[in-house]
């Protein structure tokens, strides 16, 4: 499934439009199409939800194992579905793993315009082995998100804009080996209101499913965060029978 950060690359065309480049030469990209009918994956989703207390714990014992201060309660977080996640896929010990994630580039990167309105994100990863993921406990792999984003500097960000119109590549998820975060808690959807009263619950519907889509959304109670994992049957299964995982989460 290829996963295009679309307002990431809005923004790049109009940084590089008033030098008159071309942002993707006709050559590096061929689209073919096809009549073939497209099979959903046997996919299932379920809703996880931590509590502000019990997030607040993942954190601090996230930063106690690492030494620091530093590791958000998000990166503890998607760390602990990530750990769990994998255990529960049974992987191959010196298989590789990946979490990919978008980090928000408007404070990182000075020359977006002021009025400018649409997303300001650019799509990283972290990859272990799953070993070490596993065995090393759930701060040394926040701790590894939070240096991928401290190093996302506004000269970095430049770079990668530079350089993409040259060579376009676009991210491909396959064979299970990678979980991937949609939307964000900082949304407050249960702050809408169109008439019929405040919302109860918070889905994403059927569409754009995939083993590892971890969508994100912040929940009923202040400080809470509800994520919808999809994941096959099966490793939904074993997670729910984890009990290093499910303790933190409440039911």
């Amino acid at each position: 499934m290829v996963y295009l950060l679309v307002a990431a690359l809005i923004m790049l065309w109009r940084m590089v439009h008033r030098s008159g480049i071309s942002l993707i030469r006709e050559s590096c990209v061929n689209v073919e199409q096809t009549n073939e009918d497209f099979i959903l994956p046997p996919v299932r989703e379920r809703i996880f939800h931590f509590s502000k207390e019990n997030i607040t714990k993942l954190k601090a014992k996230s930063n106690a194992e690492m030494g620091t201060d530093k590791i958000s309660s998000l990166q503890a977080l998607l760390s602990h579905i990530w750990r769990s996640a994998i255990h529960n896929r049974s992987f191959d010990p010196d298989q590789e793993t990946n979490y990919r994630f978008v980090v928000g580039v408007r404070q990182r990167f000075q020359e977006i315009p002021d009025n400018y309105f649409g997303n300001a994100i650019l799509g990283t990863f972290v990859t272990m082995k799953a070993k070490e993921l596993v065995e090393q406990g759930i701060g040394n792999s926040a701790w590894r998100m939070n240096r991928i984003i401290a190093a996302m500097t506004g000269e970095r960000i430049k770079k990668v804009f530079e350089s993409w119109p040259a060579s376009p590549s676009f991210v491909t998820l396959s064979n299970g080996d990678a979980l991937i975060t949609s939307s964000s808690p900082r949304f407050n959807m249960y702050g809408n209101d169109f008439g019929w009263g405040k919302p109860i619950a918070i889905r994403s519907g059927s569409s754009n499913k995939f083993d590892g889509l971890v969508t994100l959304y912040c929940g009923a109670e202040e400080g809470s965060i509800d994520i919808e994992a999809c994941f096959f049957p099966e490793t939904l299964e074993a997670m729910a029978n984890d009990q290093e995982f499910m303790h933190i989460v409440t039911v």
